[in-house]
């Protein structure tokens, strides 16, 4: 399927250069899916499209401190380095700026030379490969943390004042290279609303890496390969998905990595633990075994994660979508609006020539 059938006109004036007031203060674009209708309301008018009995998921990851600044040890020269996951091994995988001054055995200090990296091997487009000291993983993560600063997507020029916006409230555990941004409008009221509606709250993790936001480059969708990102998706989260779809509940997905941590995990008798890593690419013609609705922000032209939500509401509704959001001035991408896409009695799938692969 041609990668072009997934643009769409962007002005930058609407990419979002810093987060509403307060969360909960976005907008919503509500899209249902089964009748195509098209409106315009709040982020606080979401508790109303769900009922007793759903089961809401959330990715809590949290977005590590991983943009270091450093200097070489031998010439002193300025390194920016971002630290993206960390192998079994132990080594970093992590982008370089300026990456061509870097070779293996490059030695560069962070602080005051409480953590230092040793470059192992240096790739295309920037991608490194380090060793960090001191080697014990626990002291590794409280220096970056210390040091580092939380890394805010490329297309977001301003600084950000309070860095915990960048972080969903709910979020835990260090993991990833950035947010999971459907969940930045979640503020703890709207989590307890939903609860006492009887709306059941189940958490999985996903770390996000930085891939998951670059657009498309191949012509055709097919010849894209997705990079692997850690999952885990425990028991609990397990039988809260599965008890909701016992009971005739819908599954709401917030956000994109929601949707590909639940629907790796999804098998034919209901969703299984899952732990470790998955890549799974989801395009048009995929059919959703665990999510009925999704919650996301809008995303960038000819990117997977607009093929995801393609693939979950149809290419010609996202698009219409889209064309209506940018026509009433909605704020795009991670610090933009919400759009909710649902399927009031379950997901089924979208029709149309056009949405087929």
């Amino acid at each position: 399927m041609r990668t072009d059938l997934f643009d769409y006109r962007l002005p930058e004036e609407l990419i979002a250069q810093r987060p509403s007031q307060r969360r909960g203060a976005s907008r919503l674009l509500v899209v249902n899916c089964e009748t195509g209708e098209i409106s315009h309301g709040r982020f606080s008018d979401l508790p109303g499209y769900l009922r007793e009995g759903d089961c809401a998921v959330f990715n809590r990851t949290r977005v590590r401190k991983a943009r270091l600044r450093g200097r070489k040890a031998e010439s002193g020269g300025a390194v920016e380095m971002l630290l993206l996951s960390r192998r079994e091994s132990g080594e970093w995988e992590a982008l370089a700026k300026p990456a061509r001054r870097l070779r293996p055995g490059t030695r560069v200090g962070f602080g005051q030379g409480e953590l230092e990296a040793e470059v192992l091997e240096v790739g295309e487009g920037g991608r490194i490969l380090v060793r960090l000291s001191p080697g014990d993983a626990e002291l590794q993560e409280e220096l970056v943390e210390r040091l580092g600063e939380v890394p805010l997507p490329p297309y977001i020029r301003e600084r950000l004042e309070d860095p915990e916006r960048y972080q969903t409230v709910y979020a835990r555990e260090t993991g990833s290279a950035a947010a999971p941004t459907a969940g930045l409008h979640f503020e703890p009221g709207t989590m307890e609303e939903l609860r006492r509606m009887g709306v059941t709250l189940a958490f999985l993790r996903l770390d996000v890496g930085l891939d998951t936001f670059r657009p498309i480059s191949e012509a055709e969708l097919e010849g894209h390969r997705m990079h692997s990102e850690e999952v885990h998706v425990d028991d609990a989260a397990c039988a809260a998905v599965n008890a909701a779809r016992k009971r005739g509940g819908r599954v709401l997905a917030v956000g994109t990595t929601v949707v590909r941590a639940l629907e790796s995990a999804a098998g034919e008798g209901g969703l299984e633990p899952l732990h470790g890593h998955t890549d799974l690419y989801i395009t048009p013609g995929h059919r959703f075994r665990a999510v009925d609705f999704l919650l996301t922000n809008f995303h960038m032209p000819r990117s997977s994660l607009l093929v995801l939500v393609s693939a979950f509401a149809g290419r010609e509704l996202v698009l219409e979508a889209y064309r209506k959001a940018v026509e009433a001035r909605y704020r795009f991408l991670s610090f933009g609006d919400a759009c909710l896409f649902f399927y009031p009695n379950g997901w089924k799938r979208p029709s149309g020539p056009a949405d087929r692969p």
